[in-house]
């Protein structure tokens, strides 16, 4: 029982590092950048609200447990702005081996049950995946949304790049809210 909940106290004092990490968004307000602590809280919220959100079949409570869970890894790998340059291969590289490590933290049955649960997230090959990933790409765009534009000003966002790295995902695991938060983001993009 000791050697269990020391490891398990171990993990949760790793994951406390996750308020440390800064993420390029801002809070609504501007006045501040998001830590990846506060967006994974947030995310967990927005699950709970836009429940409704989700297509048939899905578990918000599974979803939940994905959101709270999705960013652990950015403790050792950083954020990466999904408008910034990256190498994605790279990344996914230095995320498998936080996971390794952050995970690893944890008694077997605990390391195995939420190395899986952050595993399917990133596949996002189930619904409640797909849904997950969908919160996790509009909460950023309410943000700068909120903030007046945020940083899409900075990271030179066109429309199309909205379009196509962000609202294809939100689209795919919330159908009905892409085109509602679509039209609240065009009044940032000029036509072209």
């Amino acid at each position: 029982m000791t050697d269990r909940l020391e490891a398990q106290f171990a993990f949760l004092m790793e994951a406390d590092r996750l308020k440390q990490v800064l993420r390029a968004t801002t809070l609504a307000d501007g006045s501040r950048r998001e830590n990846s602590g506060e967006h994974s809280w947030h995310l967990t919220l927005y699950a709970l609200v836009l429940a409704d959100q989700a297509g048939p079949g899905v578990d918000i409570s599974r979803v939940v447990k994905m959101l709270i869970l999705h960013d652990l890894v950015e403790i050792d790998a950083g954020d990466t702005p999904i408008h910034g340059a990256h190498d994605p291969a790279l990344q996914a590289a230095l995320e498998r081996t936080a996971a390794d490590r952050i995970f690893g933290l944890l008694p077997n049955d605990l390391r195995d049950d939420l190395r899986a649960t952050w595993e399917e997230f990133e596949a996002a090959e189930t619904a409640d995946a797909v849904f997950a990933k969908s919160l996790d790409r509009v909460q950023p765009v309410m943000h700068n949304i909120a903030s007046g534009g945020g940083t899409w000003i900075s990271y030179n966002v066109t429309a199309e790049q909205l379009e196509t790295r962000v609202g294809a995902k939100v689209a795919r695991g919330a159908p009905a809210l892409w085109p509602w938060v679509r039209a609240r983001a065009r009044a940032f993009f000029s036509e072209d």
